[in-house]
């Protein structure tokens, strides 16, 4: 992964989408994700932009959590916030094992650490 594709904080934006632009990102230093995965995340923002408004992004934080954050524009009176948090709580929920090994994948790859990967159990 290039430096660029970290911020100050260390964060590194996996992808996100735009109500405003109509577009989605996914970022190329994770190319090696498997397709269907990609596919899972470019269907959950482009449905989340679609239904709530606004922007979602998905970022690992410095220490390989993996967040769903979303953000609209102050002059967005049609972005529903609450519904935002709901819909954020819901895609945690039906997605855990998917963001779990999301989070598995950057910990190993991307911060090198050396994770026991036999007592990491999917359900």
């Amino acid at each position: 992964m290039l430096d660029h594709d970290r911020n100050k904080k260390g964060e590194v934006v996996l992808c996100a989408a735009s109500s405003y632009e109509q577009k989605y990102y996914f970022n190329g230093s994770f190319s090696q994700i498997p397709g269907e995965v990609k596919d899972q995340l470019h269907i959950i923002c482009v449905l989340f932009t679609e239904d709530i408004g606004g922007i979602i992004l998905f970022v690992f934080d410095g220490e390989g959590h993996l967040q769903i954050r979303t953000q609209a524009k102050d002059s967005d009176y049609n972005y529903d916030e609450i519904g935002a948090a709901l819909e954020v709580k819901e895609i945690q929920r039906q997605r855990r094992d998917m963001l779990n090994g999301l989070e598995l994948y950057y910990r190993a790859v991307f911060l090198h650490e050396n994770l026991d990967l036999e007592a990491w159990q999917l359900e």
